[in-house]
């Protein structure tokens, strides 16, 4: 696959459609990457979506020392480039430390940064000088307009092509809240896209268990107040089977289940495009 401008990819759908952001919270194997990847593919052609393939190569943030993490750096790598090769589409993965940056940037066109490392100046001047895309995450204990500073650090690595991902704020110990107030705030005073992720937003941190928790039954509740108040983008979490996903299973959406409700979405994005 040619290198992909990501930043004019994700405003190319024909009739004005959100980009996504969809695919395993880790890459857990082959076959189970490639069947995500050709079904969120599939439905996002059939509705004009710009669909970018996620997947952690590595999970660092885990509750417990016995959690997944993943299957090895590289193997996982490797997955994400077959998928961006095979289906011509971007593929955008977490990193977590300033090394990591050039090693990660070999095999995908996005590099995220995680939300409790939004701040970190080397991390986000590392993600920057690849040249890649980026993602930032907004902090759970970070206000809207805060986020600017993390996103010029990036356009002062001399990087334009970035933009914001909310993913809820603390809301007590165990629970998060989405302030949609934010997402226009953002788009005026940071200037660049905002991605709205879903799957995260209604995450349960912390566990007693020591399993974080989830309200996957309110997936597409968020989702369509992300569309209504103008979210340039959606972020979700998928798996064909959530229950025996091996990190954030408790957030996830059933794969079975994406293609009818980007259709919905699809429906009230162009609704709200009309207004």
């Amino acid at each position: 696959m040619n290198q992909l401008n990501v930043t004019e990819y994700i405003s190319s759908s024909p009739t004005g459609n959100f980009f996504l952001l969809a695919g395993p919270c880790v890459i857990e194997g082959e076959e189970m990457a490639l069947d995500i990847a050709d079904k969120a593919y599939r439905v996002c052609e059939q509705l004009g979506i710009p669909y970018i393939f996620k997947g952690s190569y590595r999970k660092a943030n885990r509750s417990r020392i016995d959690s997944f993490t993943g299957i090895g750096d590289e193997k996982a790598l490797r997955i994400l480039a077959k998928v961006r090769s095979e289906f011509g589409i971007p593929v955008v993965t977490d990193i977590h430390s300033a090394s990591e940056a050039a090693m990660a940037a070999e095999y995908v066109d996005v590099l995220q940064i995680p939300a409790f490392l939004c701040r970190q100046t080397d991390l986000l001047l590392a993600a920057a000088e690849t040249g890649k895309f980026v993602n930032i995450k907004k902090g759970q204990f970070l206000s809207p307009e805060s986020m600017r500073f993390a996103v010029q650090k990036v356009r002062d690595a001399g990087n334009e092509n970035v933009a914001i991902t909310e993913r809820g704020v603390m809301f007590g110990y165990g629970d998060l809240i989405v302030d949609y107030r934010g997402i226009p705030e953002m788009q005026q005073t940071s200037k660049c896209p905002v991605i709205l992720d879903i799957t995260h937003s209604l995450q349960q941190p912390n566990q007693s268990a020591g399993v974080t928790g989830g309200k996957p039954e309110l997936i597409e509740t968020v989702a369509k107040a992300g569309i209504a108040v103008g979210a340039d983008g959606l972020f979700i979490e998928t798996h064909q089977n959530p229950s025996v996903a091996k990190s954030d299973g408790a957030n996830m959406l059933p794969l079975e289940k994406l293609p009818a409700l980007l259709r919905r979405l699809t429906k009230l994005k162009m609704t709200v495009n009309s207004l």
